[in-house]
């Protein structure tokens, strides 16, 4: 939770189109991308809540998914984007620089990439203390075995989640407006 007594400042310069905040399971996406959007005055679109049923039933069995179960994932966060009607900001795994191209398409304003990213031990603790999640902590490996560094792409930038939430939300904003 953000300090209440800590709000990110308005960036003086924010990134003009849309920000996906990407990583594996318990970086902080969804925490993080609704203050980045909210600092922003952009709308927040929760990536999970887009997954198909089945691909859900999957991970709360601790089966990992495939480039096939994640396609029409990513095809239906791809149409949110090219429907909103201005940019948004979206948590999205995004692991794979391929998913990465694909959300870049769908884009009509530009898309930039804050990847959250942190040791195995760090996530694993995070993991092990969230409730209502239906990503089991037995799925990290995979993820962490699946994630393509994207730090060296386009309008990328990498956070380490082992600091307090306002400080990653500060540090995404000052990166973002930069760009």
């Amino acid at each position: 939770m953000i300090d209440k007594r800590h709000r990110p400042a308005a960036p003086a310069h924010r990134f003009p189109g849309s920000i996906i905040v990407m990583g594996v399971s318990g970086s902080g996406k969804s925490s993080v991308g609704e203050h980045i959007a909210k600092a922003c005055g952009y709308p927040f679109i929760e990536g999970d809540a887009l997954h198909p049923p089945e691909n859900i039933k999957k991970m709360s069995e601790g089966i990992p998914l495939t480039d096939d179960d994640r396609w029409p994932w990513l095809a239906a966060i791809g149409r949110r984007l090219a429907e909103n009607s201005g940019p948004a900001v979206v948590a999205c795994s995004a692991l794979k620089l391929s998913y990465r191209q694909k959300l870049r398409e769908s884009a009509p304003e530009g898309l930039a990439f804050v990847h959250l990213h942190g040791t195995e031990a760090v996530l694993a603790e995070r993991m092990q203390h969230r409730t209502g999640h239906f990503m089991p902590p037995s799925l990290l490996k995979t993820q962490l075995a699946t994630l393509e560094d994207p730090t060296s792409e386009v309008n990328t930038v990498a956070i380490d989640i082992d600091q307090p939430l306002a400080a990653i939300v500060d540090e995404a904003l000052t990166a973002l407006g930069k760009m």
